[in-house]
């Protein structure tokens, strides 16, 4: 945790405000198209299945993210409002918990609403808070877990209650999408690690020290342990009672296997994958619609916003200078950014597209906020407010193509594509 700000006063007003702002915008066009688009044609049909109770489909992904879209039928029917308004809401609350885990983190105002400002204008958030995929939930729920474990740092009278609401929600990403697992294990072992630092002669069972006094290692074992696992498992409590080839009582670890190798399968070239080389450095963009639709030519492409994400590389190396210097902070940033980013260096998944940066973009922004806080208290205010105005600008220009608004003709697109990688 950094060290407070003088008479830091909490931003939860406009934090609130700006993932409303958000969640607004995200409903304008929400049900354009009106037919399901790019990946929904995998996971609609497994949403409904799930609702039927009649078998387990898109088996190569755990079961939370479909149960969530099918809610949203449930709502409001098997209709577009339907397949997205869980996503919405999911993209809302990722949001406000990203900008609560940076105020808790830092106890700075101009941090939490620069990061709320950059989430909002960054594309890639938007973008998947409109359409009826895993990514957001899996996002969604890490960002609350951040936030309850940061909050739990710095008021520890309510740690226990928050290390349990986070252990719950570390479970239910996981359960959205395994992309969550490498981020999912990292409070608990950075609560053993601030732990042994804190010198305690009995490691396990003190109450003492860092990082949340008043809860043992034993205890912060079962909050980030064992109930994100026990939470894991209970959402595929539906699978055990599928008509057709239901999970036997014994097949949990099966399945899993399953997982894996229909991950692992998915060997063909495919026109849109990239590497995290492109990710990084902003080059390779998805177009998740483009066409004659409704009339009109409309497009919705994923791609970072051209200014932040690369703003965001210096702003990164800075946070790891102040995580050298003692920000814990700013280490927190780094770490979460580099595994985030690391497990898709390293894994064996030899197709991977954009939207596996979603979440290490996310921490990219939180260093992006940090920056232009340290601009706002060194005098340079005009430069950090001016970073905020340029990227909501970018936002307002690349809005048609991320909200699929009526195009002027079928060519409309190169207006946007200012790199062959963006076509």
């Amino acid at each position: 945790m950094s060290q407070a700000h003088d008479h830091p006063r909490d931003p939860i007003g406009w934090s609130a405000a700006i993932a409303i702002a958000f969640f607004g915008m995200c409903l304008i066009r929400l049900a354009v198209p009106t037919e399901p688009y790019f990946d929904e044609i995998h996971y609609l049909p497994a949403a409904r299945a799930l609702i039927e109770g009649s078998e387990y489909l898109n088996r190569e992904h755990p079961l939370l993210g479909k149960e969530l879209i099918g809610l949203g039928i449930a709502l409001l029917g098997d209709n577009a409002w339907g397949w997205r308004i869980m996503p919405a809401l999911a993209g809302a609350l990722a949001l406000f918990a990203f900008t609560r885990a940076i105020w808790f983190s830092t106890l700075s105002r101009f941090a939490a609403v620069s990061y709320a400002v950059l989430l909002a204008s960054g594309f890639v958030l938007f973008v998947h808070s409109r359409i009826a995929m895993l990514d957001v939930f899996f996002v969604a729920f890490i960002a609350l877990a951040l936030w309850q474990c940061a909050a739990a740092v710095r008021e520890p009278e309510t740690g226990r209650l928050r290390l349990a609401f986070a252990g719950v929600a570390l479970g239910l990403s996981m359960a959205a999408k395994w992309n969550a697992v490498p981020i999912a294990m990292l409070p608990g072992l950075a609560f053993l690690v601030a732990r042994f630092a804190a010198g305690r002669r009995r490691l396990f069972t003190s109450r003492r020290g860092i990082p949340v006094p008043g809860v043992s290692l034993v205890e912060a074992a079962l909050w980030l342990g064992l109930v994100p696992l026990a939470v894991y498992w209970l959402t595929f409590l539906p699978a055990y009672f599928f008509a057709q080839s239901p999970l036997p009582a014994n097949g949990f670890i099966a399945l899993h296997r399953e997982i894996i190798a229909l991950q692992e399968s998915v060997v063909e070239p495919h026109p849109y994958q990239s590497r995290w080389t492109d990710w990084i450095f902003n080059l390779r963009a998805i177009w998740y619609l483009y066409g004659p639709i409704e009339g009109s030519h409309r497009g919705i492409v994923l791609i970072g916003n051209p200014l932040t994400m690369l703003l965001g590389l210096p702003a990164m190396v800075w946070a790891a200078w102040r995580a050298i210097t003692g920000d814990r902070a700013a280490m927190a940033i780094v770490v979460l950014f580099a595994v985030s980013l690391g497990f898709w260096i390293v894994v064996n998944k030899p197709i991977q597209f954009y939207y596996h940066y979603f979440l290490p973009s996310c921490f990219l922004l939180a260093a992006l906020a940090m920056a232009l806080d340290a601009l706002w208290q060194c005098g340079r205010r005009k430069l950090a407010v001016g970073a905020l105005i340029a990227s909501g600008a970018l936002f307002a220009w690349f809005y048609p193509i991320l909200s699929a608004a009526p195009l002027a003709g079928e060519q409309s697109f190169t207006a946007w594509t200012w790199l062959y990688g963006w076509r």
